[in-house]
């Protein structure tokens, strides 16, 4: 059966914020790595079970990129979208930002690829929509989203 496709904007989000507070930082006054690692994953698992209408489970974790560091004090603005889908994977692209709330000024402070799997209610991967890039942008993603999955099957291949 051949599901309806669905638009990266149909199931995207576009603003999940996160406050940084003293306790959210390291020894060296930044947030925590693992703190923005689970931000990312949180919301890419929303993108993913908007996508595909089921419960997903992260299944891999391409890369998850620090640009630069955030602060005390400063919101971290977490975005996502599902980049492409395949028979019951789907990869989600996420983008978080550092944004000085009192003067509104945003940089980019990591970038992320998660995959993601389907399940259907005895947990087993079931089949997911296919994405219907509508944007360059959206078609760029999704052409590159199929050959990060060559790269991440080859290395899964390559450890067996």
């Amino acid at each position: 059966m051949t599901q309806k496709g669905k638009t990266p904007a149909e199931s995207a989000v576009e603003q999940n914020v996160y406050k940084i507070f003293p306790n959210d930082l390291n020894s060296k006054h930044t947030v925590f790595g693992g703190l923005v690692m689970g931000l990312c994953d949180r919301t890419a698992l929303i993108v993913a079970e908007r996508h595909s209408g089921h419960n997903c489970v992260t299944a891999a974790v391409d890369s998850l990129t620090f640009l630069a560091p955030a602060h005390s004090g400063e919101t971290l603005v977490v975005k996502a979208s599902v980049n492409r889908a395949w028979r019951s994977s789907m990869e989600i692209g996420v983008h978080v930002a550092a944004e000085n709330s009192f003067q509104g000024d945003r940089r980019h402070v990591v970038s992320a690829y998660l995959t993601f799997v389907a399940l259907d209610d005895d947990g087993s991967p079931t089949d997911v929509p296919p994405v219907l890039p509508e944007t360059e942008t959206e078609r760029l993603r999704f052409d590159a989203a199929d050959e990060r999955r060559a790269a991440r099957l080859a290395m899964r291949a390559a450890q067996k």
